[in-house]
């Protein structure tokens, strides 16, 4: 399989994207936003990703069976942190004896 060559113009856009994206971050994460920063700090985290995805880890050349293996994993993660959040947001439904 031949190596894409990325263009230098196209590296240095993506890397000034991920450093906006990085001072945005840290913008919502001094503004009190009432309990929206969490998600917003996640979907920009969701935006990096994708960009580091597709562009520095070459997966927007790659063919569809290495594509098809980076979703796979990107849904086991998915699946790893619903049942984390399962667990996290239906702690205090049941009584514990002696609270």
């Amino acid at each position: 399989m031949p190596d894409r060559v990325v263009p230098v113009r196209t590296c240095f856009i993506v890397c000034a994207v991920l450093l906006v994206l990085a001072g945005g971050s840290v913008a919502v994460a001094q503004v009190d936003l009432r309990g929206w920063n969490t998600l917003i700090a996640l979907l920009i985290a969701a935006m990096q990703a994708v960009l580091i995805g597709q562009f520095l880890m070459h997966l927007r050349w790659s063919p569809p069976v290495i594509r098809l293996v980076a979703m796979a994993g990107i849904i086991w993660l998915a699946i790893l942190l619903a049942g984390t959040l399962d667990d996290i947001l239906t702690r205090g439904w049941l009584p514990v004896p002696g609270k």
